[in-house]
């Protein structure tokens, strides 16, 4: 439980810290290496498109964050006057977070990247956030992606680039082709497609529970009966 906890507070300073990182690699580098070409229109500026892109993307991820936490599910149990020990006879829809100690109504899971239970209330936000999380990853990625091609003057045209891409900087690195910051923002690549690939998938199931009018807890719980269900039938 100890490590739960911690879990709880870990999280969420890593993931603003991620924020705050891609900010600001978004501002001092991304946006500085887009030069404005003197025949577009200022209106059509390449840099100014990125960041008014990037701003809405990010505007809308850290927006739904907050409300993912201000729109925390109500505690039922303190409604109901029973203590913040684990009630005997939760009411119905209702499930116990050990994290939060506290009993929530149609409980999902407990997210540690928020510090909060995800239920009824604060379910729309969190799926918006995941959603948006998803796009700044990836969007921030193939940024990155170009400022490392156009420094690095690598080809990214094969399928195979990517992946070979960090073993390659690595070597580079510690040779001293690759500069310090470069090789900083080749580490934030893999770690914006990881989190983008996750937070997709992980939308992306939400909404199908949603439409299947499940949570995940309830999903969860069903499990054992399932097989308890198959193992009588079978004996």
């Amino acid at each position: 439980m100890l490590a739960l906890r911690l879990l709880n507070v870990v999280a969420p300073a890593y993931f603003l810290c991620i924020s705050l990182v891609t900010f600001v690699l978004q501002l001092f580098l991304f946006l500085p290496s887009m030069r404005e070409d003197p025949a577009a229109a200022r209106l059509f500026s390449p840099a100014l498109l990125h960041g008014a892109l990037f701003l809405f993307l990010s505007a809308n991820a850290l927006g739904n964050y907050v409300l993912v936490i201000q729109n925390s599910p109500d505690d039922v149990g303190a409604c109901q006057g029973t203590s913040a020990r684990r009630p005997s006879c939760p009411p119905p829809s209702t499930h116990f977070c050990r994290v939060c100690a506290r009993v929530t109504l149609r409980h999902d899971h407990h997210c540690f990247f928020t510090g909060n239970c995800i239920g009824s209330r604060n379910m729309r936000n969190f799926v918006l956030f995941c959603l948006y999380t998803s796009l700044a990853c990836l969007y921030s990625m193939v940024a990155g992606v170009a400022y490392i091609s156009a420094v690095l003057s690598i080809s990214f045209a094969h399928p195979l680039a990517f992946l070979t891409l960090l073993p390659t900087s690595i070597s580079q690195f510690f040779s001293g082709a690759v500069l310090g910051s470069e090789m900083f923002v080749i580490l934030m690549l893999y770690l914006w497609f990881a989190i983008g690939l996750a937070c997709a998938g992980f939308c992306c199931h939400q909404l199908l529970l949603i439409l299947r009018g499940q949570t995940r807890h309830q999903k969860t719980a069903a499990l054992p009966q399932c097989f308890i269900a198959s193992y009588v039938m079978h004996h």
